[in-house]
């Protein structure tokens, strides 16, 4: 039997892409955020909206796709074991209409 040790300097890169609502409120269509291997999407959505009340409203009512896969548990690590330390996260926002 192995112990894996978890390396706390380990990064992976994010590219947040934003639609409708969330890229007005973040006054970008994208942006690329650093966050420590491990963290989740909820510490993802502290991070971009904590310096950004509007942001942070339309994110909390957002949809997440973590590499084209809806992320209802926020509470989830963002990376699998296995899966390449950079990501790509869609901000989806209600969309009106139909």
């Amino acid at each position: 039997m192995s112990l894996t040790t978890h390396d706390a300097t380990a990064t992976m890169t994010v590219q947040l892409r934003y639609f409708a609502a969330a890229a007005e409120a973040a006054g970008a269509p994208s942006e690329e955020v650093t966050l420590p291997v491990g963290a989740t999407a909820k510490d993802l959505l502290q991070a971009i909206g904590a310096e950004r009340p509007e942001l942070r409203r339309v994110l909390d009512i957002s949809s997440l796709l973590v590499d084209g896969v809806v992320r209802e548990d926020r509470s989830l690590p963002l990376q699998t074991a296995g899966t390449p330390t950079a990501l790509r996260v869609d901000v989806l926002p209600p969309f009106a209409g139909g």
